[in-house]
Order: structure tokens, then sequence, then C-alpha cells
């Protein structure tokens, strides 16, 4: 069990991992200078090139890119628990779509993806010990509260 300001560290922390991890994305820009690295090292690891991206893959990616961000600064600025819950849920919902996409392509890149985004999601399933913070302190809080 975690103390609330551990897992409030850990909101925190994956709010950090995310903001560095998708800003390339947040713009179509950005995101054509990242996929030209990312397609080369997917190449690298046995994979295929990543297919050229048109404006509405650009416009899905930077619709991504823009509300995750949004939700990372969130995050960092007041790291709740239940924030934390909340993301937990988007990431397994993430890694849900990511293993569909591994199980359709095989492309290597995936897992550099899905193994940290379900250890996120996990690390802010674990319960939270009752502290003096109120309703952040319930022990064995559920997901969403």
């Amino acid at each position: 069990m975690l103390s609330v300001v551990a897992f409030r560290r850990l909101v925190r922390a994956s709010a950090i991992y995310d903001v560095l991890m998708t800003a390339p994305f947040a713009t179509p820009w950005t995101f054509l200078l990242m996929r030209e690295h990312l397609s080369a090292l997917n190449v690298g690891l046995g994979g295929l090139p990543l297919p050229v991206f048109g404006p509405f893959h650009l416009l899905i990616s930077s619709l991504f890119g823009s509300v995750v961000m949004v939700w990372s600064v969130l995050r960092m600025r007041d790291p709740q628990p239940r924030f934390g819950r909340y993301d937990a849920v988007a990431r397994y919902l993430f890694s849900t779509w990511m293993a569909w996409a591994l199980l359709m392509t095989g492309q290597p890149l995936l897992w550099l993806f899905l193994v940290p985004e379900l250890a996120w999601g996990l690390a802010q399933s674990l319960p939270v010990r009752r502290g003096e913070g109120g309703r952040e302190g319930h022990a064995r809080e559920s997901l969403l509260r």
C-alpha cells in the first residue's frame, strides 16, 4: 500500500513521463520528425518501416498528443489520487488498443509503448493507505474515487 504522498508523487511522475513521450505527437510538424526516428527504430528492432502519414493521420495523432499534453499538465500541477485512478483506466484502454495493433501488425516498436503504459496503469491502481487526506486517503480506494 502506498501513502497518499507517495501516490501523488507517482501521479506526477506518470504525467512527466507522458509529457516527455507525447510532446512530439502534439503537432503535425513534430510528429513528422519523430515518425522518421520511430520508423528507423522499428526497422532496427526487426519490423517494417512505418507507413507514410497523410493529413488525416496527422490530425488524429495531433489530437491525441494535444489531449494527452493537457491531461498531463493537469496531473503535474494537481496530482490528485483520483486523477491517477482515471489515468490508470485510460492507460488500460490505450494498452488494449496497442495490444490489438501489435497482434494485427507484429510491429516490435509497439512493445516500447505497451510495456510502460501497462506498468504506469498497474502502479496507479495500487491501493492507497488511509491517511490524513480525507477522501484521498481511503484505504483500498476504488479506481475512480
